[in-house]
């Protein structure tokens, strides 16, 4: 919890554009006086089996999509923002995430969210006393060995940006295209990379365009024009303008920021999604102009085969009605076979037909491709008309050693893929009314590889091997936790790897020696810590082909299977991977933190009356044991506190007491 929230005084009143408001008792909304308040119910804001959304921000939250869909202009956002339900919602979806309990430059977190913080934050908007902090910059590494700088909002400013994101996402996502993948709701790099997978087929020439730091330069005029195409409602816009005029701390120095969204930043996705949806609406644009003819023309070759053939079967059967030559039938299947062979060297459609082009466009974030079915100077011309329109109608500058043309046979990278076009001239056997007869694999379909890379690269990374002869080697920093948790954490993270690549066809092919070094790893961990072999660890936890960790629990026999690639289910073609599960059921229905909050009920001294906080287990040296033996048994990171326990929490005072059961 912050300083501020302590130190508050629940005395009713607004401090500052910084503090809180709090008055009456738990789960009633206080009659506020500020003007041009609405807060005047005493009705809980959620009650225990109710939705979590109230009616009527569930249905203007509906009615933003449809009047998007129709192209219209959307209105009194801002006194949306008023609903306290809205804030409920925009809290249950962040207090899950890691970075709930990252600090910004006040050091506030989402740990001491209650219902008075929600209504405060509420008052102190409408009172137009509300300034969104500057954000704290920091620096993550990159896989190429270089950092990507991250801008971590204040608690508070995260609720603000999770609740305008609720409000945007209706407005936008039913009208962004189809060809957009980057952080929206069921979409992912999957099904980016399905999409060309099944869509790309008889490409020829690729289109790679890069953006020099596109979230750092991002126009914020042209930004805020593009918003106020769609809304019309100047104190929300106003809003987003102070999320990106806040600016930034670095080493105790404020810098403004005067381009760009800052990565990290709850809104900052989809801000960047509505600005280049502009880029997928010219794409749409080039592929009207560009496309052209409904199919490609019969080949000449082929057909000239397909002739030679045709007439073949007849003769053979003129000859057989004749009284049958066997030395003269033969001769003929021969010729027919020859001209069987050499057809399927050559293409059905005509490859060069001038009068047939296509275009294909994928884009997640800010990585996007174009796929051309044409020649490869018409592929320069749109490489062309996509830098102009970038540079001048959104601002941004294109990397040239990044970006270009190549030929779609020699393949490209695309979100951790080698993406080419198959160029095999493959027979396979397929069964028809008639039997069995041989089909030609298709020429040009796309395939999804594995870079060559990457299982060394991942190996480095996560200490699996040595570096002067990358042998496995044991982790110094998994000696100290249970075997469970040891193989856990193997687990996990070469499961989340073999997942990710599981649509490439040579996933099992190209990971399979980083599985050798990783159980190598893994074996060598386990027999550090017990001061053992590799090989008795192993006979240890062989099962029947299997490497088993076995434990009882209560009287029964768990079993923990050590993850290897045959465990992977290869998806196949009509498969959807990595799609986010559909959990509108619990978004929009009631969620159990908001309901142990509005239980107004400590959930460690069992105290009813007076003020309710949630605090969020962040690390272990700061939580009482008391707490701890209560998270613990609870299975949860959060626990719902009066304010007296949340202050001797924090102070280091709790006493150790026993944590009843609910």
């Amino acid at each position: 919890m912050d300083s501020a929230a302590r130190n508050t005084k629940r005395s009713g009143q607004i401090l500052d554009g910084d503090g809180y408001k709090f008055g009456g008792g738990t789960g009633e909304i206080l009659n506020f006086q500020g003007k041009g308040s609405s807060l005047t119910s005493t009705q809980p804001i959620i009650g225990k089996g109710t939705r979590t959304l109230s009616v009527k921000a569930k249905r203007r939250l509906e009615a933003l999509s449809e009047i998007s869909t129709q192209g219209k202009v959307v209105k009194d956002l801002f006194r949306l923002m008023g609903d306290p339900s809205l804030w409920m919602l925009a809290y249950s979806n962040i207090y899950p995430n890691k970075g709930a309990m990252t600090p910004g430059v006040d050091n506030s977190t989402m740990d001491g969210f209650s219902e008075d913080r929600a209504l405060n934050l509420i008052e102190t908007l409408k009172e137009g006393l509300y300034n969104h902090k500057p954000v704290r910059r920091t620096y993550i590494p990159k896989s190429n060995g270089k950092v990507r700088p991250l801008g971590i909002p204040t608690g508070d400013d995260k609720l603000v940006q999770e609740v305008t994101r609720i409000i945007l996402e209706r407005i936008y996502e039913p009208i962004f295209s189809d060809w957009s993948h980057g952080f929206r709701p069921g979409r992912s790099c999957h099904t980016a990379l399905s999409s060309i997978q099944k869509g790309w087929h008889g490409v020829k020439w690729i289109i790679n365009v890069d953006i020099k730091g596109y979230f750092d330069n991002i126009d914020h005029e042209i930004l805020i024009s593009l918003l106020e195409k769609r809304i019309d409602d100047k104190r929300f816009i106003n809003l987003i303008k102070l999320m990106l005029k806040a600016g930034c701390i670095e080493d105790w120095n404020y810098h403004g920021t005067y381009t760009g969204t800052p990565q990290g930043g709850i809104i900052s996705p989809l801000l960047s999604n509505i600005y280049l949806h502009e880029m997928d609406i010219f794409a749409e644009k080039l592929k009207c102009e560009f496309d052209a003819g409904k199919g490609r023309r019969r080949n000449a070759v082929y057909r000239q085969y397909e002739s030679i053939i045709h007439k073949g079967w007849k003769r053979i059967g003129r000859v057989q009605d004749a009284g049958g030559d066997e030395i003269e039938v033969a001769r003929i299947r021969q010729q027919i076979s020859d001209a069987q062979s050499r057809q399927r060297q050559v293409h059905y459609g005509d490859p060069f037909d001038p009068t047939y082009r296509r275009l294909h466009y994928c884009r997640y974030a800010d990585d996007f491709t174009i796929g051309i079915i044409g020649n490869k100077a018409e592929a320069a011309g749109i490489f062309n008309k996509v830098k102009e329109f970038i540079n001048g109608s959104l601002n941004l500058e294109i990397s040239e050693e990044k970006s270009g043309i190549s030929h779609f046979e020699k393949g490209f990278e695309y979100l951790g893929y080698v993406v080419a076009s198959n160029v095999a001239n493959k027979l396979m056997k397929v069964r028809n009314l008639g039997g069995v007869a041989l089909k030609r694999t298709i020429r040009g379909a796309v395939t999804l590889q594995v870079p060559t890379r990457v299982g060394l690269s991942f190996a480095k990374n996560h200490g699996y091997i040595r570096a002067k002869d990358h042998r496995a080697t044991h982790i110094n920093t998994l000696l100290r936790r249970s075997d469970e948790e040891i193989i856990l954490t193997y687990n996990a993270e070469f499961r989340g790897l073999a997942l990710y690549y599981a649509l490439a066809k040579d996933v099992k092919r190209k990971l399979g020696w980083l599985e050798y070094v990783k159980t190598g790893s893994m074996l060598a961990t386990l027999a550090a810590k017990h001061k053992s072999s590799m090989n008795k660890m192993h006979k240890m936890l062989s099962d029947n082909g299997e490497l088993v960790y076995k434990t009882q629990v209560k009287g029964k026999t768990k079993r923990l299977v050590v993850y290897k690639l045959k465990h992977l289910k290869v998806p196949g073609k009509s498969a959807r991977v990595d799609v986010e599960p559909n959990v509108s059921m619990f978004k929009h229905s009631r969620t159990e933190i908001i309901d142990r909050l509005n239980a107004g009920k400590c959930e460690y001294c069992r105290k009813t009356k007076g003020y309710f906080e949630v605090h969020h287990k962040n690390k272990l040296k700061d939580t009482a044991p008391g707490i701890e033996r209560a998270l613990a048994s609870m299975r949860r990171k959060t626990i719902v506190l009066c304010v007296e326990c949340h202050h001797k929490l924090h102070a280091g005072t709790l006493p150790d007491m026993r944590f009843l059961g609910e």
